[in-house]
């Protein structure tokens, strides 16, 4: 019997589009930003850090985009109470030791959700939580505007799980 799954994925357009709408936002909030954005395996796609942002910014925003999308959930909701998995005396709490540290558990990365699947995932670095969040929020807006007339559905929301 043959067996073949069809899955959605993204691609540079679509990652210019997410890094794009983030660093006009960054812009507007007057904040500067490293924003990486991965496939569905949490490599890059791509990856820009504004003039002047913090150089730890590219580690940082790659680690929050590869947990969002290998996890396939927002990397806020791993701390948040009472139920964070990641908080003392969870089930997960040390996860954020797990792929050699690369595992995020703080704000700022999202998954991006296409016609409710995971397709990748967005990290920010180089604000505090409601910027980065801000930030993420904006990119997922626009490349859900950008598919609005098609049958493509980009989920937009902070507290993403699947």
């Amino acid at each position: 019997m043959i067996s073949l799954k069809e899955i959605l994925t993204i691609d540079t357009n679509d990652a210019s589009i997410l890094i794009e709408a983030a660093i006009k936002k960054s812009k507007e909030i007057k904040v500067l930003e490293t924003i990486c954005v991965v496939d569905n395996a949490g490599f890059p796609i791509k990856m820009e850090r504004m003039d002047g942002a913090r150089v730890t910014g590219p580690q940082i925003s790659w680690n929050k985009a590869f947990t969002a999308a290998t996890h396939k959930r927002s990397t806020h909701l791993f701390n948040t109470p009472p139920n964070g998995p990641a908080l003392p005396g969870n089930e997960a709490f040390g996860i954020q030791f797990s792929f050699d540290g690369k595992f995020s558990i703080f704000v700022g990365g999202f998954p991006i959700c296409i016609n409710d699947s995971v397709v990748g995932g967005i990290g920010m670095s180089g604000g505090n939580g409601e910027e980065d969040t801000k930030v993420g929020l904006a990119a997922l807006q626009a490349l859900s505007d950008y598919y609005k007339d098609t049958h493509f559905n980009v989920e937009v929301s902070k507290d993403l799980k699947k």
